[in-house]
């Protein structure tokens, strides 16, 4: 489905006349930054997918560092989806078929990280394989705390999107 057609415009239409409540409730699925959902509902309605993603990647860009942490705390760590939740098993489908070294080695690298950084390794999981994820996250383990924070609040971009495609795509059902 591609951004400008008749089941997206239908999806877009259905999320701009949502009540501000059920509204909310689906950003809060897309991402759990409060300030994120709020700067978004601010400026319903959305003319297409592309003025509601232009808006999340604003929204996404005036993050604060609190903001990045509410984000960061709806999202399990790498290898360890949250249990019943299907868009979380979706996404980190890449590591399904790992081997029981590669998630021993993730386990304890996903460990040192949040101890160095205070916070998950977030990555877009999408399409990524366990060997991807593996390697990324043992490149950005030696980041600064500085350098890694851009890298995740790009990271929630690309994944706050993909969720904003499947919510409205869901609704144009």
């Amino acid at each position: 489905m591609t951004s400008g057609s008749p089941a997206i415009h239908r999806g877009i239409t259905r999320f701009n006349a949502s009540d501000e409540s059920a509204a909310q409730a689906e950003l809060h699925e897309v991402c759990a930054s409060s300030a994120w959902g709020s700067k978004l509902l601010a400026q319903r309605p959305f003319a297409s997918a592309e003025t509601l993603f232009t808006a999340s990647d604003a929204a996404m860009a005036e993050l604060t560092a609190d903001d990045l942490a509410e984000a960061m705390a709806g999202h399990p760590p790498i290898g360890r989806p949250k249990p019943g939740d299907p868009t979380s098993s979706r996404e980190q489908r890449g590591m399904a078929g790992a081997s029981e070294e590669l998630k021993k080695e993730m386990l304890e690298l996903n460990l040192a990280y949040q101890e160095k950084f205070g916070h998950v390794f977030l990555i877009c999981a999408t399409g990524a394989s366990a060997e991807q994820l593996l390697g990324a996250l043992k490149e950005r383990i030696d980041h600064t705390p500085d350098q890694e924070r851009e890298i995740v609040r790009t990271e929630l971009g690309k994944i706050n999107r993909i969720r904003l495609t499947s919510l409205i795509e869901e609704e144009a059902r």
